[in-house]
């Protein structure tokens, strides 16, 4: 995964983003430690599996039903779930089974 510092992707207040495999990372963000990286990582192979554009319009559309919800809806969302489960294992991904986001 490649990680690019700058100044303006994401707005401020945010850590990063992952745009299609590329970590945007602000310059001015206090800490990204290796498990930020491995939960990224996760998006990334969660990307690949659905062809990216089917990740951000399922994302999307994901986000937008669970706002209905009770519950933090980006929390809640299929894939963050289960980036935020898994990105302390840095193995996790070794093991990873295919759409594991829906298990």
């Amino acid at each position: 995964m490649k990680v690019i510092l700058n100044k303006w992707i994401p707005f401020k207040g945010f850590k990063c983003i992952n745009l299609f495999g590329i970590l945007f990372v602000r310059e001015d963000c206090s800490k990204m430690d290796r498990y930020d990286l491995n939960h990224e990582a996760i998006h990334t192979r969660q990307m690949k599996e659905l062809a990216y554009i089917f990740f951000y319009i399922i994302y999307v559309l994901e986000w937008l039903v669970r706002l209905f919800k009770p519950g933090n809806a980006y929390r809640n969302i299929s894939f963050e779930q289960e980036a935020y489960k898994n990105e302390s294992n840095l193995e996790y991904l070794d093991n990873r089974k295919f759409w594991a986001m829906w298990r």
